[in-house]
């Protein structure tokens, strides 16, 4: 595979620093994500988090930081590390991160469950009017992990309906538009994380592959058809939620369709370097 830099003297690529931004702009993005969670929890749990609600909570917050690393290992795999040195100790502390961050990427698809069951749970509420509530230390859902506390001033904007669910346990409360627009929004979460899932599967197959030079032109193409199916699967996330969700969403979802794109060219370009070097290309 190719290294970085390979030539001291060689100016950075335009390219390489578009890259590195993305890679960048995604670190960000989870600062957002645990803020907007932080805010979030306090309504969901309003007793407080114990450990095993914590991905529940955070699960945005937990998928992204796993994410961003393993987008990283995979970024010095296939362009930083040469092939020469990607063996023994460094080797294994690389596959060692790998699986720790599968370990937490299933745990938060697991939160992402957990939170669209959750919504499943709202039950049919006595309360007819909103602001017959205020004062009373409820709150209102305007969206998935969205809350504004249920105040004289200023209810009478937040719905027009008479007829509420209420999240047992809590002191939550969504109208039946809201709350299936949550619901919407959370199985989005679910079939996304789900999907990246796939992806990351079929990509770490490759790469194990390709370490061996054992990946074929052939399997390159099945892998790529594949994994051509999984993208439009995340484009349609992204467009979901670019119409019905939020912002933050629908950019992280570009961001890292881009980024993994990124990884998709050096996986290639490593191919076509060891096919190129070893020669041992299919025959038609």
């Amino acid at each position: 595979m190719s290294e970085a830099l390979s030539s001291p003297g060689k100016s950075i690529p335009w390219f390489q620093i578009f890259k590195y931004t993305v890679y960048s702009l995604l670190c960000i993005n989870t600062v957002f994500f645990f803020q907007e969670e932080y805010a979030a929890s306090a309504f969901m749990f309003s007793n407080g988090i114990n450990f095993s609600q914590m991905i529940e909570a955070y699960s945005a917050t937990i998928d992204t930081a796993s994410w961003v690393v393993l987008l990283l290992v995979f970024e010095m795999e296939t362009h930083v590390i040469s092939d020469e040195k990607l063996h023994g100790l460094l080797k294994a502390g690389l596959n060692g991160l790998k699986g720790l961050c599968y370990v937490f990427i299933l745990y938060a698809l697991y939160g992402y469950i957990s939170t669209y069951t959750s919504l499943l749970n709202f039950e049919s509420s006595a309360v007819t009017e909103l602001c017959s509530m205020a004062g009373q230390s409820f709150s209102f859902m305007t969206t998935l992990d969205e809350f504004v506390p249920i105040a004289s001033e200023g209810c009478l904007g937040l719905s027009n309906s008479t007829q509420f669910f209420e999240l047992p346990g809590t002191t939550i409360l969504a109208d039946a538009e809201t709350l299936k627009l949550a619901q919407n929004l959370a199985m989005i979460d679910v079939i996304n994380a789900t999907t990246w899932v796939c992806l990351v599967f079929i990509l770490t197959i490759d790469i194990w592959l390709q370490m061996k030079e054992e990946l074929t032109d052939k399997m390159m193409k099945v892998s790529t058809y594949i994994k051509a199916v999984i993208y439009l699967i995340l484009i349609a996330c992204a467009v979901f939620w670019g119409i019905d969700g939020k912002f933050i969403d629908f950019w992280d979802a570009f961001l890292w369709i881009v980024a993994f794109f990124f990884i998709e060219m050096n996986l290639f370009e490593w191919h076509a370097e060891v096919e190129e070097r070893v020669g041992h290309h299919d025959v038609a």
